[in-house]
């Protein structure tokens, strides 16, 4: 379907504990998002992290810090061919998975590289983050989720994050029949605003080339350009 987000290339991070073949709740809400976005044209594509073997760590390649693999480097050109990067995870504890805290540090790792304006390179990118889980902490999550993204240089467009949950306390997740889940009209509701708000976003920031560097180019600091910074200092 060709149309006005064809252009949009999105990419989906699940940062369930659980590897394939086994079964992702937060797959299965994310799976409503990008639906929607196939629909619309955008390029979609997906990774679930935990198949995938990240050490820890903040340089590009953990095995110049004595790993024997690292698939980070390979899986990061998805990253940066993204324009859209989408964050799911459960909800353990309050908290969002140790992976989904993983990806943020090796997100991290390569934010220090600049563009070709001299801009930080996730600027011109959206960020937004899906969450599911039986227990609360929604906002918690997202609160993390997307301030780390915005600090890394990605854009941050309004009700940028959607999620799922049960009753507090042990019960049914999302994908379980009994949870009702892919009726609860909250959660659609959310699911389809976040996604349109990404997509517009990153339509407007691709259709105007991202950012303009005045001001904000880490290359031309580097170089002296001030703009209209003084320091009081040095008067």
């Amino acid at each position: 379907m060709e149309g006005k987000f064809s252009n949009v290339k999105a990419l989906y991070v699940n940062c369930t504990l659980k590897p394939s073949p086994k079964k992702s709740h937060t797959e299965g809400l994310m799976k409503v998002s990008m639906e929607i976005m196939k629909k619309e044209g955008v390029n979609v594509d997906y990774i679930r992290l935990a198949n995938h073997e990240i050490p820890p760590g903040l340089v590009p390649d953990m095995t110049e810090k004595g790993f024997d693999k690292d698939e980070w480097p390979k899986l990061y050109e998805k990253v940066n061919t993204a324009d859209i990067l989408i964050i799911g995870t459960p909800i353990w504890l309050g908290e969002r998975s140790s992976i989904a805290s993983r990806l943020i540090e090796r997100l991290y790792g390569m934010s220090g590289k600049t563009n070709d304006k001299g801009q930080y390179l996730y600027y011109g990118k959206v960020g937004g983050c899906i969450i599911t889980g039986n227990e609360d902490g929604i906002k918690h999550c997202s609160m993390g989720i997307l301030y780390a993204l915005q600090h890394l240089g990605y854009s941050i467009p309004p009700q940028a994050d959607c999620g799922w949950i049960g009753e507090a306390g042990p019960g049914p997740s999302y994908l379980d029949e009994e949870s009702n889940a892919k009726k609860n009209e909250f959660t659609n509701r959310n699911t389809t605003f976040m996604t349109y708000n990404l997509l517009h976003l990153a339509h407007i920031l691709k259709a105007n080339g991202g950012y303009p560097p005045y001001g904000n180019s880490r290359d031309e600091w580097d170089d002296g350009t001030r703009w209209n910074f003084e320091n009081p200092e040095y008067r």
